[in-house]
């Protein structure tokens, strides 16, 4: 799972566009508890999602022109710009070139190469995000694609990821960790959204999920707040109870209680 012990080529930022924050920031405060913080007048209405006062995500209105609602993971890079080159050259796009944000770090949104969207975050004065792990923050995330060999090398090639294959009743589960992390620096995995009874027809995406206390009181709770359920409250041995959900206004999301490890 993800901690705040970010290295190069692990997600160390999440953010969410939407076409309302005020909604979005009441659903997700009665949901995880959360608060919003503006970063600013120069700042574009951009703010940060705040738990017990530490950041977990950041966020802002966007408009149709910019996509749908959706959450985008960035991942750590000692230098945004060599990143999106490698990026271009191993087939992906992007959509918004690295710029600065002010003193804060440098910043892309890329797409791989089946069209998922993703992003970078080169660290300035803000790291990334300042809990992970915990109940209420990001704690894993998932690719759901249209060629798993394909976007692994991509990855591989840009963000210096290495996947391994974990076996479990009726397949496997493609993880992935930094380069050299091995099972200690795992924080994700890769889906083919063909076998994935939920994901099929939907677009690639990388899909976050959020650390619970009670995935069956969460997933009521968001239904409750006008959220929709796309998985019901699953359980996986040896992971946890997971369920997949949208906010009221389409963006995808997960949640999980994590399974107690063994010892």
């Amino acid at each position: 799972m993800l901690t705040t012990r970010f290295v190069t080529g692990a997600p160390n930022w999440i953010d969410l566009g939407t076409p309302d924050i005020a909604g979005a920031t009441s659903f997700y405060r009665a949901l995880f508890g959360w608060d919003f913080q503006s970063a600013g007048p120069d700042a574009g209405g951009y703010g940060f999602f705040q738990l017990d006062g530490k950041t977990v995500a950041g966020g802002m209105q966007s408009t149709e022109g910019q996509g749908p609602p959706s959450w985008t993971v960035s991942f750590q890079t000692p230098d945004a710009d060599a990143t999106a080159k490698a990026a271009e050259q191993a087939g992906g796009g992007t959509p918004a070139p690295p710029m600065d944000v002010m003193d804060a770090g440098r910043m892309a949104i890329l797409t791989d190469t089946t069209g998922a969207v993703f992003g970078l975050w080169q660290p300035g004065r803000i790291k990334g995000l300042e809990v992970a792990g915990d109940p209420g923050s990001l704690c894993w995330v998932e690719l759901y694609t249209t060629d798993v060999p394909k976007v692994a090398a991509f990855y591989g090639a840009v963000l210096g990821l290495e996947t391994s294959a974990v076996q479990f009743p009726g397949g496997s589960y493609t993880c992935v960790n930094p380069e050299g992390a091995g099972d200690d620096g795992m924080f994700g995995g890769i889906v083919d959204v063909d076998d994935d009874p939920t994901g099929t027809g939907a677009a690639p995406h990388w899909l976050p999920y959020f650390e619970v206390t009670d995935t069956d009181a969460t997933v009521t709770t968001a239904q409750e707040l006008g959220g929709q359920v796309t998985m019901p409250a699953t359980d996986m041995e040896g992971v946890g109870r997971i369920a997949r959900l949208t906010d009221p206004y389409g963006a995808r999301f997960a949640v999980i209680k994590s399974a107690t490890p063994q010892t």
